[in-house]
Formats: C-alpha cells, structure tokens, sequence
C-alpha cells in the first residue's frame, strides 16, 4: 500500500478527468435537453437510444467510420511497411530520409489539412489538377466527387509515418542468424520476407492496426477542414455527427446518447483485438 501511496493522486486525477464528464454523459443521454428548444431538461428514459434504430444518418455515419478507419489502416500499414523496408537498408542520406518520412505525422493537423485542401485537391490550382492537365485529363473535383476517397489519401498520408515508426523498429529487431541460414540455404528476398520477416513482424503489425484503428476512429478536424462531412453526409463519421447533434442542432440529449453507443461499439471492435495482441504477446514472453 505503501507503495501505491503516491501514485494516488494522479489515480484521483484520471479518475476526475475522464469518469466525469462519462457520468454526466449518461446522465444526459436519458433526458431531452435542447438548448434551442429554452424548455427545461426532462427525463425521458430511454427515448434517446431508441431514436439511433430510426436515425438514418447515425448508422450512415456507423459505415462511414468503418469504412475510413478500416481503408485507411490497411493503406497506412502498406505504405508505412514499404518505407520500412527501404529504409531499413543501408544507403547514404538515410537518416536524412528517415527523418523527412516521419516528418508528416508531427505537423499540425489542421496545417495539413489546409495545406491538402488548397495545394492538393483543389481542381483549379491544386497540385493534382494540374498533373491531370498536363496529362490532358479533365481536372477531378476531389472534394465533391471522391470525398472519402480525398480523406483516406490524407489519413494515409498523415498517420502513415506512425505505421512507419512502429514496423521499422520491427524489422531492425529481425532474426539475423535466421536470415543468414535463409541466405546460405539459397532463398531469395521474396521467400525470405514471406517465410521469416512476417511471421517476425506480425505482433508490430497487429500492434500497428490496433493503435492506427483507434486514432482514426476518433477523426474529426481533417473531416470538418476537408469536407465539413458532406456532401450529403458522405464523409461524416461518428465523432463528427456527434459535434453536428450537440453543437449544431443544440440536442444534447440525443449527442449524448449516440455518444454512449458509439463507445459501446467501439469497445466491442477493440477488446478482441486487446485480447488477441495480449495473447500474442504472452507467447513471444514464453519463448
């Protein structure tokens, strides 16, 4: 106990900052408060959850995040494990290079998604309309034909050096006596990467999923930058119909509630994926 003593008050701390504003969530949740409304908040039990059955948008906005976290954490581990690989080589400049490929990830978001929304996607001036002029294509709309195809090129291109970082510390860990017998024993990269360094890197790459999923499940200024969820709620995920409840429509009842559901679902898409990585690793301990 005496050794816990200290660690007490920022146990009290955690507890006050983040199991709070939850109880008052749920507190708000079972009643109808709307600001524009000026009625006074009245407990309605649990209306609020039964109107997320009839929300077409809530559950459009449930496949929209499915959609962006899932494209986006596949695209994000593919090209962080390429630029893994080539930076794990030995070259001149590589830390220069290795320092520049990280570099997205700890710019600013909201600089990012300016910069991509001005410099990149707009079809006048944009740096992707003029690559299709200069191919005498017709210059593409990102922003209004392929909305969510816009943001997953941005989540990539941002959270991409994170995957980076992770895989590269992977591959530096390889079994280099393994890799030397697979040398010696005549396997060329392609068998040695598929036999050895995937097996090798796969609790990195589920280590890197789990932690991707959980940051881009929770997106919400490259989306009110970028696209402000449309068109036609096309790109709105959850956390940012959520902001659109209680800070547009003022219906902090119902924000509420669709909060609560929102983290139940995604409590239930994370823990089997804990419990899978804490497997993984408990067998990696044993050996």
């Amino acid at each position: 106990m005496r050794t816990r003593g200290p660690l007490l008050p920022a146990l009290l701390f955690t507890i006050a900052l983040t199991q709070f504003p939850f109880i008052l969530t749920l507190i708000y949740s079972v009643q109808n408060w709307n600001l524009l409304s000026g009625k006074p908040q009245t407990f309605t039990g649990l209306d609020n959850f039964a109107s997320t059955l009839t929300d077409e948008v809530f559950w459009k906005s449930i496949g929209n995040t499915a959609i962006m976290t899932g494209v986006s954490t596949v695209a994000c581990i593919a090209v962080g494990l390429g630029l893994a690989l080539l930076l794990n080589t030995s070259f001149r400049g590589r830390g220069l290079a290795r320092t520049l490929a990280i570099t997205p990830f700890f710019v600013m978001p909201v600089a990012v998604t300016l910069f991509w929304r001005s410099a990149m996607f707009d079809p006048g001036f944009g740096l992707l309309g003029w690559a299709a002029k200069s191919l005498g294509l017709p210059a593409v709309s990102w922003l209004s034909e392929y909305p969510m195809a816009a943001l997953i090129i941005l989540l990539t291109w941002r959270f991409a050096p994170f995957a980076l970082l992770i895989l590269i510390a992977g591959l530096q860990s390889a079994p280099d006596e393994q890799l030397e017998a697979a040398r010696v024993d005549g396997a060329g990269p392609i068998r040695m990467f598929v036999s050895i360094m995937l097996p090798h890197l796969r609790p990195y790459l589920e280590l890197t999923a789990l932690l991707l999923a959980m940051n881009l499940i929770q997106t919400f200024g490259e989306i009110a930058l970028l696209t402000a969820g449309g068109p036609a709620y096309a790109t709105t995920n959850i956390t940012y119909y959520i902001y659109l409840e209680g800070f547009n429509s003022f219906d902090l009842g119902k924000a509420s509630a669709f909060g609560v559901v929102a983290l139940a679902l995604t409590i239930a898409m994370v823990l089997p994926a804990l419990r899978l990585l804490s497997g993984i690793f408990q067998k990696e301990g044993r050996r």
